[in-house]
């Protein structure tokens, strides 16, 4: 028989150098709804937003680190690093295994994710859109991906 706890998961989500908080208390909105075990901020601080309609600030822990090498010191030993960023080498999300244990990472609309980023993520995801998408909105639809596919074992 098999351990409940061996099909257990968890996943965080978080925005590297994001360039403006409401993007932020957007994307801590749909984390809620969508079952984030945390979310976290590299580079830029959180601020409280009239956003945040639902209370998720009370209700999913949020970490900031002020650099991309303090957040992956701390990543959590089991879990897989999946950048979203529009690259040669990424999966289409439509295409993507979500792992069971991973932290989504974003880049702010301007200037993406950064390059020691993309070199640190075991995995890397992309849309199919002909223009790049807003940051919470791009994270809300890899929660949905997520939600509604499952996940595989990693």
């Amino acid at each position: 028989m098999q351990e409940k706890s061996l099909e257990q998961g968890y996943f965080g989500i978080g925005i590297q150098n994001g360039k403006t908080p409401e993007n932020l208390g957007v994307l801590w909105r749909s984390a809620q709804n969508f079952g984030a075990s945390f979310i976290f901020t590299i580079g830029n601080r959180y601020q409280k937003q009239a956003c945040d309609a639902h209370k998720a600030v009370g209700a999913i822990p949020y970490f900031h680190y002020d650099t991309f090498q303090d957040f992956y010191n701390n990543l959590p030993k089991s879990a897989l690093l999946v950048g979203v960023e529009l690259t040669q080498e990424a999966t289409w999300l439509e295409e993507f295994e979500h792992p069971r244990r991973c932290v989504y990472l974003l880049g702010a609309e301007d200037h993406g994710l950064s390059n020691e980023a993309i070199e640190k993520c075991h995995r890397i995801v992309k849309f199919n859109t002909p223009l790049s998408l807003n940051v919470s909105v791009a994270g809300s639809i890899v929660l949905y991906d997520r939600n509604t596919k499952g996940t595989v074992v990693i």
